[in-house]
This record gives C-alpha cells, sequence and structure tokens, in this order.
C-alpha cells in the first residue's frame, strides 16, 4: 500500500475521495497530514485537531475485504484493527460500539467509512498530543508514522472479521454506562444492549446498525 503524508490538507477524506474520482490515485492507498483543517467527524460534524495528532484516510477495494466482513460494520472492524496497533504498545484504549477510541470515559477519536464506487473510503482522527477539555489524548506516545505504518501493516493481513469480533465483543460491556446515537441522532442508553454477531446492536427489541 503506498502512503502518502502532506504537510497540510483541509480534510484527508475529501482529499483522497477527490483523488481516487479523477483516477489519481488507485486502492489500496492511504494519506495522513500534519495538520488538517477541516476534519470529518461523525454526524456531519468536524474533526479538527492540533499538529502532532493523527489524521489518516485510506482507501481499499471492497473486494479485498474479508469475505465475511458485513460492509455496515467496516468502522467496527477497521476501529479494532488499529486498536490492537495501540494495545501492543501498552496503550488502555477501548472501542466505544461502533467507532469511537476511548480511554476510559474520555473519547479520543474516532473512525468513519463511506463507500465510494467499489471502494470503502476510512478516515480516522486520534488526539495523540492535544484535545479539547472535554476529550482525551492517547496514553502512549506514538508519533503519526508509527501508527499509520503499523496499522497499514495490519490491514494487509485481512483478518476475518470473525477473529475480530471475537476479539472485540470480550470488551463490548464497557458500552454499558454510555449512550448510542441511533436515528435522526437519538440517544439511547446502551445499558441494555445486546451486541449481534454481525456488529449491529438489539436496544429494546430494535435492532440498530452504524450509520457510519
Amino acid at each position: 500500500m503506498q502512503i502518502l503524508l502532506l504537510d497540510e490538507v483541509a480534510s484527508t477524506q475529501e482529499w483522497l475521495k477527490n483523488a481516487y474520482k479523477t483516477k489519481k490515485v488507485t486502492p489500496p492507498f492511504a494519506v495522513f497530514t500534519k495538520k488538517q483543517t477541516q476534519g470529518i467527524g461523525s454526524r456531519g460534524n468536524s474533526w479538527i485537531g492540533k499538529e502532532g495528532n493523527l489524521f489518516l484516510s485510506f482507501i481499499v477495494e471492497r473486494r479485498s475485504l474479508p469475505a465475511d466482513l458485513p460492509l455496515e460494520s467496516a468502522s467496527i472492524y477497521f476501529a479494532w484493527l488499529l486498536k490492537e496497533v495501540l494495545a501492543k504498545q501498552g496503550s488502555r484504549c477501548w472501542i466505544k460500539w461502533p467507532n469511537d477510541f476511548y480511554i476510559e470515559e474520555k473519547k479520543i477519536g474516532g473512525m468513519i467509512t463511506s463507500v465510494v464506487d467499489s471502494a470503502l473510503v476510512c478516515g480516522v482522527g486520534i488526539n495523540l498530543v492535544a484535545a479539547p477539555e472535554e476529550f482525551g489524548v492517547l496514553d502512549i506516545v506514538m508519533t503519526p508514522e508509527e501508527i499509520v505504518q503499523r496499522f497499514m501493516e495490519n490491514v494487509k493481513k485481512s483478518i476475518s472479521w470473525k477473529q475480530v469480533f471475537r476479539n472485540y465483543s470480550v470488551e463490548f460491556y464497557k458500552n454499558r454506562s454510555f449512550f448510542a446515537h441511533i436515528k435522526n441522532a437519538k440517544k439511547v442508553s446502551m445499558r441494555s444492549a445486546v451486541l449481534n454477531d454481525d456488529g449491529s446492536i438489539t436496544i429494546n427489541g430494535e435492532r440498530i446498525y452504524s450509520l457510519r
């Protein structure tokens, strides 16, 4: 996978989508930047961080994904692959359903995915060195370059969804004291949520899939 580092960009996701649509890049391809000014977060929110944090987007062909991966759970899948990279270096981060990186009670980043033609574009931002007051930062010291290189190596392994889900489900209980955003950004308690084997959750009899 080719990896490109940019000094500054408005959004790595938008840069990558445009480059793909104009055939300037072909999957698999990753781009990260030292500074991002108009990053895209969950539910249309912005994700703008300070220099030194991680701002990464990558694109893969859908046909290269594990055969058993439910597309609607791609955010969970890739978030867990990155979580593994961080955990091997001693981080205590965990994944709040379906795509947020947390250290204890504070969000430190997130992963979002979108389908573009026959490809999947994934964007991730993690606070490595600085964050707004209500957010946290990663609990270990790693450079963006180190994380990107090790994460992309993990992505190349094409680990099965079954294996990722088995590991992810062990930590799902950590969601119990949080809320999830569902239809129309409605917030519902995760206290009684049941995790299904396709990555969706069931709350009060309603099956809910990741919206991102």
